[in-house]
């Protein structure tokens, strides 16, 4: 009995290519392929955040800290740059310190440092006292995690004015005065909400 020969297989560059898709553009598929290509490459939205300057949860960083040893500290951060960190978040959120003092010393020592000082700080905490003490220290343009419409539209405001004056980033959580928006629609009704008092009445 003579077997049925299969038909030669499609030429590779047809193969899971579906007619709806196009091909990506030459910049999008060298940043797959290069993940040390530059970061500022308008085809990467990926940020590698450090968060072992953050308090809550990095132990070494909290033992340090509570110790008064900031240069120790430091050295934290800038292990978090050396390996990639496009971003330093720093959180000084502990019930045995005192916020305000911790994120402003920390911050005078990363001011004195070229290298750490290339990237931007996020002054993390849920305490304004101490986002705005952070504020008053750092370099270049930072950003504040975060603000939200939890204690209304006036809080949000005030609290939104004063990022915009010294120059800094926000991040807007998803919270309004009914607590924290847990569905679909009410993350749009919220983020909407605070997108529309930033935007008309901020600035």
């Amino acid at each position: 009995m003579k077997r049925r020969r299969s038909p030669p297989p499609p030429p590779l560059g047809t193969l899971n290519r579906r007619p709806s898709l196009s091909p990506l553009p030459d910049g999008e598929a060298k940043s797959e392929e290069s993940p040390d290509a530059d970061a500022s490459n308008a085809s990467i939205n990926f940020i590698n955040i450090g968060e072992r300057t953050n308090i809550t949860g990095s132990p070494k960083f909290a033992k340090l800290v509570l110790a008064g040893q900031y240069e120790e500290a430091l050295m934290v951060a800038r292990q978090q740059v050396e390996n990639g960190a496009q971003v330093i978040d720093v959180n000084m959120d502990e019930g045995m310190l005192d916020g305000v003092k911790a994120m402003t010393t920390f911050l005078n020592y990363v001011a004195g440092e070229p290298e750490i000082c290339k990237v931007p700080i996020m002054i993390d905490s849920s305490k304004w006292s101490v986002i705005e003490a952070g504020l008053k220290c750092i370099q270049g343009k930072g950003i504040v995690n975060s603000i939200s419409l939890k204690e209304g539209e006036t809080k949000f405001l005030e609290q939104a004015t004063l990022v915009r004056r010294y120059g800094a980033a926000v991040v807007v959580m998803a919270f309004d005065e009914r607590g924290q928006a847990d569905s679909f629609e009410r993350r749009i009704e919220v983020c909407q909400r605070a997108y529309d008092l930033l935007t008309q009445k901020v600035g």
